[in-house]
């Protein structure tokens, strides 16, 4: 039989798949032409990876629950994916058709944004955006339905956006949020007890894109959003995400106070989450959760790729708090080689 250069890849390619030389000379021991076309064809690998913006992950029991600005449709509400170990995730169980929260059941009709999930007295509260405000929506079970008796977002005189709840040692619980007003400025208040409103006395200015890397296009309208509060050892830690969405150098950095309404000492070391150090552009917009190992977790959103920014992809980090030597403080820091994007399981 001639092997010939014009048939030269058409043997390797039978070679390759470990037919012995005497059936490959042989015509019945042959793949069909259909056969090979398949193997010579590129291989088609399936992405399975959540894409989720702005995402928070919940733990409670024994389960962890991702909830997030959705890729696909941003007006619909919030689906949520759940785990029992961070690797494995399942698609949306929400009690809604995947949803934990669907439009029609809440306060907004479009940009369902940011939403974040907390515990009081045994019901679940949803805190999130949609219209360019704030709104909480209740439910019984981390999958929802999340829901409004009155379908109305917190009052306020300027558009908000970005909510995070924080309770306190001393059972107080308090909304870290973004108000457009100059920029996307970081504020916090304390919440009546019932979570309607807020205790407007108490509405403070936490945090401004002022610093050089919060800020990297010069853009007229600074950004600074995406708070989430962790206490340790008596200090409040507040990260938070600077610079437009859609920029590279999108960015975590932090800022510590010993109160929960500040003042707050940025870190000198910021960012210290950023594409330079992950591997992936337009890092951050996230949340700190606690793993069933006492682990302290960020997850957060990343661009597509380094050309196109979205749908954006759902990542987690492992952070650590350090003690800085000859001092009574710890600085939090990345712990190396922990960063990985979140996956659908398809088994």
């Amino acid at each position: 039989m001639n092997l010939g250069n014009g048939h030269y890849a058409f043997w390797k390619v039978l070679l390759l798949l470990g037919l012995p030389l005497f059936s490959i000379l042989h015509a019945s021991a042959l793949p069909s032409v259909g056969v090979v076309q398949v193997l010579l064809s590129p291989m088609v690998v399936k992405d399975t990876s959540i894409f989720l913006a702005d995402p928070t992950i919940f733990f409670h029991g024994d389960t962890y629950y991702l909830y997030g600005t959705s890729g696909k449709d941003a007006d619909l509400g919030f689906e949520v994916y759940v785990s029992k170990d961070l690797e494995k995730w399942e698609k949306p169980k929400g009690e809604h058709d995947g949803f934990a929260l669907k439009r029609e059941d809440v306060y907004g009709d479009k940009g369902f944004w940011a939403p974040q999930v907390v515990e009081k007295n045994g019901r679940f509260y949803m805190a999130y955006t949609a219209n360019e405000n704030i709104a909480i929506a209740e439910a019984a079970h981390p999958l929802g339905p999340f829901q409004q008796t009155e379908k109305a977002p917190l009052a306020a005189p300027v558009k908000q956006i970005d909510p995070f709840i924080f309770k306190d040692d001393n059972g107080k619980y308090f909304l870290y949020h973004v108000r457009l007003t100059d920029g996307n400025r970081l504020f916090v208040a304390e919440l009546a007890h019932d979570f309607s409103t807020i205790k407007p006395e108490t509405l403070t200015q936490c945090i401004v894109a002022e610093e050089e890397w919060e800020n990297t296009q010069n853009a007229g309208w600074p950004v600074a959003e995406g708070p989430t509060i962790i206490k340790h050892k008596e200090l409040y830690y507040f990260l938070y995400s600077a610079n437009d969405f859609r920029n590279p150098d999108y960015a975590v950095g932090y800022a510590t106070s010993k109160s929960p309404y500040g003042p707050w000492k940025k870190h000198i070391d910021n960012p210290i989450l950023n594409g330079q150090i992950l591997g992936s552009n337009g890092t951050g917009h996230g949340d700190l959760f606690i793993g069933k190992n006492r682990e302290l977790y960020y997850v957060m959103h990343t661009h597509f790729n380094a050309n196109t920014v979205g749908p954006r992809r759902t990542a987690v980090v492992e952070l650590d708090f350090e003690l800085v030597e000859g001092q009574n403080a710890c600085n939090l820091v990345y712990v190396k080689e922990s960063f990985r994007f979140l996956k659908v399981n398809e088994k």
